[in-house]
């Protein structure tokens, strides 16, 4: 009876190991050619000209939720007043921080108390204050009591002036032509609700002023790894994903959204980790359910530039924070599994997401004992066992390759050859032990989602690398 089990298991794994990978195989190519026509596109369009018919483009609230930033609020801060955009405001959400980062603007932008009205659409945590300078009109202080990114959030939505709001980390920076490119999809599709960028690695780079002066590799290990890792999420999974309508995430580091879309669904959810995958599913639950016509986008070329944990037990926090945030979104909105009433969304993408993404790591690691035991007891021979790790370590490899070749071919953001060719050597490195670690942090992190830990866990920044 084992020896039966076994062998079914194993071939259970095999398959569920070639169906997730050629999904992400036919995710890749259509991330190619979706990518290949957003270039052809993007050559057509002038963003000066665009820039010139401010009337065509509607103003937009910048929230930037701050809590314990005082090493980069400035330089953040610094970066979105210099925006190349007509009409835009930047609240900066100051979360309860127990440093000095309120201190900090205050002082360097020369904040003074002001009144404002406050509507509340959205309940959130008391404000304890609100900020304004005279020398900088477009800028916007709130401070209030702890309540998380969340809160943080909806107190930015609420108090926001413009019908197209963007979510932003204090951590990150934006390049200047980013809001132009990213309000295209509202102009071309007024259905829009929700607008997805690009996330890429700041650490290692030049920074002056809030400026990117220079793109450097990192000089550690893990953010290097992280730069793989965010190539495949944004350039062919994310890319992909919409290609075929189901994307299920915008990352909270940097997304645009509809504020009318946002009122509708109560704002973000303020009692999971996962709150940026939440938002964008309820999004596409509430819009299927009342039959209205939307369209949630996603933008390979826009960038934000955030700063990479450097140390394992960070990184780790994190992706046990992301894969819990995972598990609560799809137990949130579980109603949707399966359900025709949703669509593509119902019948493929939450069930992929539960399924594939949310109970991988399990199925990962005792696939992995499963095959040992099994290769010890000789229910498998040899040749099954070396085919399918080597397998499984190649397919990585391809997947990590061909997102560098994607951004090479396209944006090149890194140009040097030196740099591309590390890219690749990390690209191949990573199946050899970061990835499994992945594995582990993210079965931690189902762990600690079925023991309802809602903490995000300490996340320690080094700020910005200075020119």
């Amino acid at each position: 009876m084992l020896y039966y089990l076994l062998e079914k298991w194993n071939y259970f794994v095999l398959f569920y190991f070639l169906f997730i990978n050629m999904v992400y195989l036919g995710l890749m190519v259509l991330s190619f050619f979706s990518v290949k026509r957003y270039l052809r596109e993007s050559r057509m369009l002038d963003d000066k000209l665009l820039f010139r018919h401010a009337s065509l483009l509607k103003p937009i609230s910048i929230l930037a939720p701050a809590y314990n930033e005082e090493r980069t609020v400035v330089e953040n801060i610094s970066s979105l007043l210099k925006l190349n955009y007509p009409q835009y405001e930047i609240i900066l959400i100051n979360d309860g921080s127990a440093d000095n980062t309120l201190k900090t603007v205050i002082e360097h932008y020369q904040l003074k108390p002001v009144l404002r009205a406050y509507p509340g659409d959205i309940t959130t945590k008391p404000l304890r204050g609100i900020y304004a300078s005279k020398q900088y009109p477009n800028l916007l202080v709130v401070d209030k009591e702890n309540g998380g990114k969340a809160d943080a959030l909806n107190t930015g939505i609420n108090i926001s002036r413009y019908p197209l709001v963007i979510g932003i980390d204090t951590d990150s920076l934006l390049e200047k032509e980013v809001l132009l490119k990213m309000i295209r999809p509202f102009l071309n599709r007024p259905e829009t609700v929700a607008v997805g960028g690009v996330v890429r690695i700041l650490n290692g780079c030049d920074i002056k002023s809030g400026n990117l002066e220079q793109i450097e590799l990192p000089p550690t290990i893990l953010p290097k790894f992280q730069i793989i890792e965010y190539f495949r999420a944004f350039l062919f999974g994310r890319v992909g994903w919409e290609a075929v309508n189901m994307l299920l995430i915008i990352s909270g580091a940097f997304g645009m959204f509809s504020k009318s879309a946002l009122l509708q669904v109560g704002g973000f959810r303020d009692d999971t980790v996962g709150e940026d995958m939440d938002l964008v599913v309820r999004l596409h639950e509430h819009m299927l359910k009342t039959k209205q016509k939307y369209h949630i986008s996603f933008m390979p070329e826009p960038v934000c530039w955030t700063e990479a944990p450097e140390t394992m037990r960070v990184l780790g926090r994190q992706r046990n924070r992301w894969h819990r945030g995972l598990l609560e979104t799809v137990f949130h909105n579980k109603k949707m599994i399966f359900n025709p009433t949703y669509g593509r969304i119902g019948m493929f993408a939450m069930p992929f997401a539960f399924f594939v993404e949310g109970l991988g790591p399990i199925i990962e690691v005792t696939g992995v004992f499963t095959l040992i035991l099994a290769f010890y007891l000789g229910v498998v021979d040899s040749f099954f066992s070396i085919a399918f790790l080597f397998a499984a370590v190649l397919l990585g490899v391809v997947m990590s390759s061909s997102a560098i070749i994607i951004e090479e071919f396209t944006f090149r953001r890194y140009p040097s050859l030196k740099m591309v060719l590390t890219l690749f050597f990390y690209g191949i490195l990573e199946n050899f032990g970061y990835r499994q670690i992945n594995v582990i942090w993210r079965l931690i992190g189902i762990y600690d989602f079925l023991r309802k830990k809602k903490s995000w866990g300490k996340m320690t920044r080094k700020g910005f690398k200075k020119s």
